[in-house]
């Protein structure tokens, strides 16, 4: 009669004040976790914008050891995936990328050479597109790239 006793005792379940501990609990991590949560989409497309610069850098860096110069403005990134065929010829010229990749907003990536931070500017505007800002809004560019 013991033994009936204590099945029935463990089948009870919990009790109101045992569940309303587990729902605040439960909201108290909600308000500590969401928060971060929320924010490393913004983090991870500015990462990906600077990984990115850094791929697209590089390839301009073997475009110019093959060709002995940068891609004209005109000529633009599109020389990396496919051979130019106005201004400077690339006598050597080689695929160095499969596309031109957009920035995480949509966005082309804006080239220019001569750059007026180095010999080629390769850049993003940010989530708004518009130059200057700050965090998801702040121009990314080869030559701020930490």
């Amino acid at each position: 009669m013991k033994t009936n006793h204590l099945k029935q005792k463990a089948q009870r379940g919990f009790t109101l004040i045992e569940l309303m501990v587990v729902v605040v609990i439960l909201a108290v991590l909600a308000v500590v976790v969401v928060p971060n949560l929320m924010d490393r989409p913004d983090e991870a497309r500015i990462v990906k914008a600077k990984q990115d610069i850094n791929a697209v850098s590089s390839a301009l860096q073997l475009y110019k050891l093959d060709n002995y110069n940068y891609p004209t403005t005109d000529q633009g990134l599109e020389a990396l995936v496919v051979k130019p065929t106005d201004g400077p010829e690339a006598k050597n010229w080689k695929k160095l990328l499969d596309s031109v990749p957009q920035d995480p907003w949509g966005n082309p990536y804006l080239y220019l050479m001569p750059g007026t931070h180095g010999a080629f500017d390769l850049f993003t505007y940010g989530a708004d597109g518009v130059d200057g800002g700050e965090g998801v809004n702040a121009t990314i560019g080869n030559w701020n790239i930490k």
